[in-house]
């Protein structure tokens, strides 16, 4: 891949970021449950760091942006998942959100692998990790939701 292909995929991750920011912060906004609200005001305040730092990779001359190039994963064609809107029904909007943090740990982690630079790697390898965390939260409350009669 080359230096735009790396741009576009990060421009397609902040953009990525920001929905998902928008819907956490709308779902945290409409709950009425206190402990809700608190995990989606805490889950989009991780997103908007999330994009700050990928906004950083981007302002880099594309000199600084190292990538092996060798090898094309075309994680900027990645199908499009429905959008992230508030509107939706708690459990569905939980699920689009598990795919969402799903996609965006793979996106990180292939970045991480690709990536030639040890601080950039380990930035990549970081914000995966941050959604893989994303991702088991957001399960344990669809499992809980899902399946109530369990508790």
């Amino acid at each position: 891949m080359n230096t735009e292909t790396y741009r576009k995929i990060l421009r397609m991750a902040i953009r990525e970021e920001a929905a998902a920011l928008a819907f956490y912060q709308g779902v945290a906004d409409r709950t009425r449950d206190n402990n809700l609200k608190k995990l989606f005001a805490d889950l989009a305040a991780e997103e908007r760091q999330h994009r700050v730092t990928l906004e950083g990779f981007l302002g880099r001359p594309a000199e600084s942006l190292k990538f092996d190039t060798a090898t094309d994963y075309q994680v900027a064609d990645e199908v499009e998942a429905p959008d992230l809107t508030p509107d939706l029904k708690p459990l569905d909007g939980i699920t689009i959100a598990i795919h969402k943090e799903l996609a965006a740990m793979q996106m990180y982690t292939q970045l991480a692998n690709r990536s030639t630079d040890p601080d950039q790697k380990k930035t990549f390898s970081e914000l995966a990790s941050m959604e893989r965390g994303h991702k088991a939260r957001l399960e344990d409350i669809y499992v809980n939701m899902a399946f109530p009669e369990v508790w």
